[in-house]
């Protein structure tokens, strides 16, 4: 396992404001080298919340403006795992994981209602972080946006993703 790359994840994108905090699980190889949030063209992300914010074009723009969009629609962005071993991509491949404290950090976003896991590892993982919390806020677990969870149509994925809607006004 000391041979397989340890991978840290980003800091957080949220303000004050953040209504939705969206956590994936880790970053995958294609963001870590880029230095973005799903920039793997093949993940539905962008597309799905484009989408759910009505900002169809959200895929197309340069990702400074993605960002600056979704914290103007109070959408923050996160992930469950500070750091861990993993070869490749895939959540399964994860190990020696080292997870963020997310019910300290959630509890620092004042307008937060909402915490949604992008996929089952960072549900599996996220909630159990927050154990005691739930209250707090509501939690959703979503369909991953990966293009690894192709079992989901789009469509599908988007009607699951569309019930963040009612947490940002």
């Amino acid at each position: 396992m000391a041979d397989t790359p340890l991978k840290t994840a980003f800091a957080p994108v949220t303000d004050a404001d953040t209504r939705v905090l969206l956590l994936g699980s880790l970053p995958g190889e294609k963001s870590l080298a880029a230095g973005e949030y799903y920039a793997n063209r093949g993940n539905a992300f962008w597309w799905l919340l484009g989408e759910v914010l009505g900002e169809q074009d959200l895929a197309a723009a340069p990702y400074a403006e993605r960002l600056a969009r979704l914290l103007r629609r109070h959408v923050g962005l996160w992930d469950v795992i500070e750091s861990a071993r993993r070869q490749g991509s895939l959540d399964t491949a994860i190990r020696e994981a080292t997870h963020r404290d997310l019910a300290a950090f959630a509890a620092t976003l004042p307008s937060l209602r909402l915490i949604g896991f992008n996929g089952g590892k960072a549900a599996r993982d996220g909630r159990r972080q927050l154990s005691g919390s739930e209250s707090r806020w509501a939690l959703l677990d979503l369909p991953s946006s990966s293009g690894a969870h192709a079992s989901m149509s789009k469509a599908a994925k988007l009607a699951a993703w569309r019930q963040i809607e009612g947490y940002l006004t």
